[in-house]
C-alpha cells in the first residue's frame, strides 16, 4: 500500500496497545526499502509466534512484501488467513496491488469483484492491474467509474491516462487529460510519458513548456523522449539546464549516448555521476561489451563488484546478451561464474541467456554443458535456444535429437522451434524431413508458416540443388518476397552455377536493394564460371551503375579479451606477416594432404 493511502485511508488498529507497540517494533526490525526475502520470513514467523500476524497494518507488510518479491502464493495466504479481510477497503487494496504489480489482470478483477466496500485507490490499482491487458477492459472499468463519479479523482484520472497510454490508447489517455477537472504534477507527467510512447516528443515538449508546475519526473520524461528518438544532443541540453538531477537523469543521458555509439562521450558523464546505481552500471558494462570495448567492460563489472554492487536477473540477462551480440566469450565467461557465486543460476532467465551467449559465441559444449545440468527448471525458451544453437553450428542431427526430447518432456513447439528445425534440416541436407516438418507443422503443432519458415525451406531446396522447387515455393508464398527470400536463392544459384533463375534473382533484387552492388559481383561470378564473359562485363558495368561498392569482406577473433579484425587486402594489424605466413604455411598443407575449397 503507498504512504498516500496509508495516511488518507488509515487501517483500524485492532491489537491492544501494548500488541501494537510490539508489532511497530518487529516492523521497525526490518532493513529500509524491499527487506530480503528471509527477513521477510523471520518477521512473518515471529508475528505469527505473538499472534501479532492479525494486526492489519502487519499484515499490509507482509502481503505486499511478498508480492514485490513475487511470492503470490503467500501473499494471498497472508490475506486469506486474516478474519474478515473485507472489513474495509485497507487489505484488499493492498492484495489488489499485489496482483497489479505483478502483472495479474484476472486475479486483480477476482478481487476488485469480492469486495463490498470501494474506494479511489481501489480503482486505481485496478486499473494499474489492467495496463497490459488492452484498450476494452480499461474503457469498461473507465465506463464503470464515470456512472459511480470517481472520474473526478485524480488517481484515478492519473491512473488511466498512464495505462491508456500503455496500451496504445493514446486518443483515450488525451481525452481523460483533457476532461480532468483536477490535475497535478501527475497528471501533466502521465500526459507527457503518453506522448513519448507515441515518439510525440515535440508534443511531450510543448506540454513541458506549458506546466506551470515541474518536477525531476517532468525533466526525466522529456529527457527519455529525446533519447528514444535518437536526439542526445537536444537531450544533453535538457540535462545541463535541469534544475535537479538524480540517479535517473544522468543514466537517461549515459544511455542515449551509448544508444549512439558515442561510448567516449558516455564514459565522461557516467564518470561524472555522484552516485550510481545497479542500472547505470548495468547500461555501461552491457554498452561497453556490445562495442566490442571488452577489455573496458571487464574493468567496469570488476569496478562495480568493488562498489559492492549486485547484479541481479534483470542485470545479468542484459550484460549477457550484449556478450552474445558481441561475441564478448571472455566477459562472458566471467558473468557465468559470477551468477555461479551468486547462486543466480536458479532462475531459468539466466541460464537461457548464458544458453545463448554460449552459442552465439561458439562455445556450443558449454551452452550443452548448462542445459544439460545447471538449469533447473527448462521452458519453451530452453529448449528453443539450445535446439537453434546446434543447428547454427551445423550439428543438425544433434538438433534434431534435443527437438525428439523436448517433444518428449511435453513441451509443445512454436514458430521459433520450427525455424530451428527447417535451419537444422538445412544444415544437414535433409530435404525430404524438411518437406515434412514444413507440411504438417501447422496440423501437428498449430504452427502456420510465416515468411520465416518458406525462407528456411527455399534454403534447403536451393542448397539441395532443387532451384525450380525452390522458385515455385516462392511463387506460392502468400507474401511478397523479400531480399532475404532472393538473397537465399541467388546464393543457391552461385552454389549449383544455375544462370537462368540467377538473372531472376538478381533482377528482383536490385528493385528491393537498388544500391547493393554485392548481387552484381554475385551475378558476374556466376557468369564468368559459365564462361558467358560479355555477360560478366555486363554484370561487373551494372554493379558499378549502383553507385555503391562492394564492402569487403571482413572477420574478428577475440584474444586475450581484446577483439582483432580482419578486412580483405588490409595490412594495418601488427602481426600482418606472421598471419600471412601462417596462412601460407595452411594453404600449402591443405594441398599437401589434397583438401581443396568446394565454395559452399
Amino acid at each position: 500500500m503507498s504512504s498516500a493511502a496509508c495516511s488518507l485511508r488509515p487501517a483500524p488498529r485492532w491489537a491492544a496497545p501494548s500488541q501494537r507497540r510490539l508489532v511497530e517494533q518487529h516492523l521497525a526490525s526490518l532493513p529500509h526499502g524491499l527487506p530480503r526475502l528471509h527477513h521477510l520470513q523471520e518477521l512473518h514467523a515471529q508475528l505469527l509466534k505473538h499472534g501479532l500476524h492479525l494486526d492489519p497494518v502487519a499484515a499490509s507488510k507482509l502481503l505486499s512484501s511478498y508480492a514485490l518479491h513475487r511470492r503470490l502464493p503467500a501473499s494471498r495466504g497472508v490475506f486469506a488467513s486474516f478474519p474478515n479481510p473485507h472489513a474495509t477497503t485497507f487489505l484488499p487494496n493492498t492484495l489488489l496491488r499485489a496482483y497489479a504489480l505483478n502483472a495479474l489482470p484476472r486475479e486483480a478483477v477476482a478481487v476488485f469483484s469480492a469486495m463490498p466496500h470501494r474506494d479511489s485507490f481501489t480503482y486505481s490499482f485496478l486499473i494499474k492491474a489492467l495496463s497490459s491487458a488492452g484498450v476494452a477492459p480499461l474503457r469498461a472499468v473507465h465506463s464503470h467509474v464515470v456512472k459511480l463519479g470517481s472520474i473526478e479523482d485524480t488517481y484515478v484520472g492519473n491512473a488511466l491516462i498512464d495505462a491508456y497510454s500503455k496500451n496504445g490508447g493514446f486518443s483515450d489517455a488525451s481525452k481523460v487529460f483533457e476532461e480532468m477537472p483536477r490535475r497535478d504534477v501527475v497528471s501533466w507527467n502521465s500526459a507527457m510519458a503518453a506522448m513519448v510512447r507515441q515518439g510525440e516528443v515535440e508534443g511531450a515538449r510543448r506540454m513541458f513548456d506549458e506546466m506551470l508546475e515541474k518536477d525531476t519526473v517532468s525533466w526525466n520524461t522529456l529527457l527519455d523522449g529525446y533519447t528514444k528518438a535518437g536526439d542526445v544532443e537536444e537531450a544533453f541540453k535538457l540535462f545541463q539546464c535541469m534544475p535537479e538531477r538524480n540517479v535517473v537523469s544522468w543514466s537517461t543521458v549515459v544511455s542515449g549516448y551509448c544508444k549512439k555509439g558515442d561510448m567516449e562521450m558516455a564514459r565522461v558523464i557516467f564518470d561524472k555521476m555522484p552516485t550510481k546505481n545497479l542500472v547505470t552500471w548495468t547500461i555501461m558494462v552491457s554498452a561497453c561489451a556490445q562495442n566490442g570495448l571488452v577489455e573496458e567492460a571487464g574493468k567496469l563489472f570488476t569496478q562495480m563488484k568493488e562498489a559492492s554492487v549486485e547484479l541481479d536477473v534483470a542485470a545479468v540477462v542484459s550484460i549477457l546478451a550484449a556478450c552474445a551480440e558481441s561475441g564478448s566469450l571472455a566477459l562472458g565467461k566471467r558473468i557465468h561464474r559470477y551468477v555461479r557465486t551468486r547462486q543466480l543460476g536458479r532462475s531459468t532467465h539466466v541460464c537461457n541467456a548464458l544458453i545463448d551467449m554460449f552459442c552465439k559465441c561458439g562455445c556450443i559444449n558449454r551452452a550443452d554443458y548448462v542445459f544439460d545440468t545447471e538449469i533447473v527448471e527448462k521452458d519453451s525458451v530452453s529448449w528453443n535456444t539450445i535446439i537453434g544453437g546446434f543447428a547454427m553450428h551445423g550439428h543438425g542431427d544433434k538438433a534434431l535429437d534435443f527437438f525428439a526430447q523436448m517433444k518428449l518432456q511435453g513441451f509443445c513447439p512454436d514458430a521459433v522451434t520450427m525455424i530451428n528445425v527447417l535451419s537444422a534440416c538445412t544444415h544437414m541436407g535433409f530435404v525430404e524431413e524438411g518437406r515434412r516438418y514444413f507440411a504438417n507443422m501447422e496440423r501437428d503443432y498449430g504452427v502456420v508458416p510465416q515468411i520465416e519458415h518458406y525462407g528456411c525451406m527455399i534454403d534447403l531446396l536451393g542448397r539441395g540443388g532443387l532451384i525450380k522447387e525452390a522458385v515455385d515455393l516462392i511463387k506460392s508464398m502468400p507474401w511478397d518476397p523479400n531480399e532475404v527470400i532472393w538473397g537465399s536463392l541467388l546464393s543457391a544459384c552461385r552454389l549449383h552455377k544455375n544462370v537462368e533463375y540467377a538473372e531472376i534473382a538478381v533482377n528482383e533484387l536490385s528493385k528491393l536493394q537498388p544500391s547493393n552492388a554485392g548481387n552484381y559481383a554475385v551475378l558476374s561470378s556466376i557468369y564468368a564460371e559459365a564462361g558467358k564473359w560479355s555477360d560478366m562485363a555486363k554484370a561487373r558495368m551494372q554493379m558499378k551503375g549502383t553507385g555503391s561498392q562492394k564492402s569487403s569482406g571482413s572477420s574478428w577473433i577475440e584474444l586475450d579479451e581484446a577483439f582483432h579484425e580482419f578486412t580483405v587486402g588490409d595490412r594495418k594489424h601488427p602481426d600482418s606477416d606472421q598471419i600471412s605466413e601462417m596462412v601460407d604455411r595452411l594453404s600449402s598443407h591443405a594441398k599437401d594432404v589434397d583438401c581443396v575449397p568446394t565454395g559452399r
